[in-house]
C-alpha cells in the first residue's frame, strides 16, 4: 500500500495570521521590534527557534522567545487557522487508497490539536513534529522516523509539502517529494527542488493514485 506523508503549513492549512500575530506577541513581550511580515513569512516551514534566530534573536534568548510564541499561539490556533482549499477532500481522497502521515516543523502536541479541531487527525497514522526529532527539514530525520513507525517500503512513499525544507528532506530519505503551490516558496524556486509541482494537494494525490 502507498505510503502519503502530508506537510501542514502552506500544504494543508493557512496558519499564517496565528503564526503572525503570535510572532508580534513575542517580541512585543520582550520590548523589541517586530521583524516585517515578510521577513517573517519566509522563514515559514522552519523550526520556530531557527526562524528567531535569523530574525535577530540571540541564541541565548531564543527560548524564551519560543516560549512566548507558544503561548498565544495556543490560545488563538484553531480561530485563526484554516484549512486551505481542497485540503480535506485531499486527505479523505488519499486515505482510500494509501496510509497516512504528518511531518512537521510545528509542535506535535499543538499540530494534532489542530487537526482534531479540523476532524481529520482520525485519517492519519502518525504525526511526527518538532519535538520528536534532534533534526528538522531540511533533514532527512523527520521522513525517515515517520517511515521508520509506520513499517513504510521507501519505494512506495510519497513525501507533498509546500516548500523546499519538504522537498529536500524527502528526496534525502529516498522519497518521491510532490510540492505543491503556496504563499511561503515562490514558484520558481520550488520547481527547482521537487521532483514535480501540483496546483494544490488534491492534485498531488491525484498524481499520487495513478504513479
Amino acid at each position: 500500500m502507498k505510503i502519503i506523508l502530508f506537510d501542514l503549513d502552506g500544504t494543508l492549512i493557512d496558519s499564517t495570521e496565528a503564526i503572525l500575530e503570535s510572532f508580534d506577541i513575542s517580541f512585543k513581550t520582550f520590548n523589541k521590534k517586530t521583524p516585517c511580515e515578510k521577513e517573517i513569512k519566509k522563514l515559514i516551514g522552519l523550526p520556530l527557534d531557527i526562524m528567531f534566530e535569523n530574525l535577530g534573536v540571540s541564541r541565548d534568548e531564543v527560548w524564551d522567545f519560543v516560549d512566548a510564541y507558544k503561548k498565544h499561539y495556543r490560545k488563538i490556533s484553531t480561530k485563526k487557522t484554516k484549512l486551505l482549499p481542497n485540503a480535506k477532500e485531499a486527505v479523505i481522497k488519499a486515505k482510500k487508497f494509501a496510509r497516512l502521515g504528518i511531518v512537521t516543523t510545528k509542535t506535535a502536541r499543538y499540530s494534532k490539536e489542530l487537526m482534531e479541531h479540523f476532524d481529520l487527525m482520525k485519517y492519519f497514522e502518525i504525526l511526527i513534529g518538532r519535538e520528536d526529532v534532534k533534526q528538522p527539514k531540511p533533514h532527512p530525520e523527520p521522513v525517515l522516523k515517520a517511515l521508520y513507525l509506520m513499517k513504510a517500503n521507501k519505494e512506495a512513499s510519497f513525501m507533498v509539502g509546500d516548500t523546499c525544507l519538504d522537498m529536500v528532506s524527502s528526496k534525502e530519505a529516498g522519497v518521491f517529494g510532490i510540492g505543491v503551490k503556496g504563499d511561503y516558496t515562490p514558484f520558481e524556486e520550488l520547481k527547482k527542488c521537487a521532483d514535480i509541482v501540483k496546483k494544490d494537494s488534491l492534485e498531488a494525490v491525484e498524481f499520487i493514485k495513478h504513479f
